[in-house]
């Protein structure tokens, strides 16, 4: 019912930029709020780690490495959410997921099917 799909991936430079979206539908879900948003990478042969992540309240906690680089954001009412990537670098090649935390009674956290990026000149 709930689905996420991410949108924005592809090839860039190193030292550019690069934008990723996030679309959430819901479908006939009623009574519920977006929790925790966040973006996740995956490289080749590593583990899913944790970009970006924003809270309800706007919070945001940033992996190091992207710190001062990318850039999460969130609009509740359109259900999206993006990640604004700087300075890109070869190591930041992966393939990008975004999640997001509905909560009715109770929380679920919802993945889309992930969006790749390739930084190389």
């Amino acid at each position: 019912q709930v689905q996420v799909v991410e949108s924005g991936g592809g090839l860039v430079q190193p030292g550019g930029s690069l934008d990723l979206s996030c679309a959430v539908s819901t479908g006939a879900l009623a009574d519920y709020t977006m929790g925790t948003v966040g973006w996740h990478r995956q490289a080749p042969g590593g583990k899913r780690e944790l970009v970006a992540q924003m809270l309800s309240d706007g919070k945001t906690n940033y992996l190091d490495s992207v710190k001062g680089r990318f850039t999460i954001s969130r609009d509740n009412d359109k259900k999206m959410m993006a990640l604004h990537m700087d300075s890109l670098k070869a190591e930041d090649t992966a393939d990008y997921y975004c999640s997001v935390d509905i909560q009715t009674g109770f929380r679920v956290t919802y993945w889309g099917q992930g969006t790749q990026v390739t930084v190389s000149s």
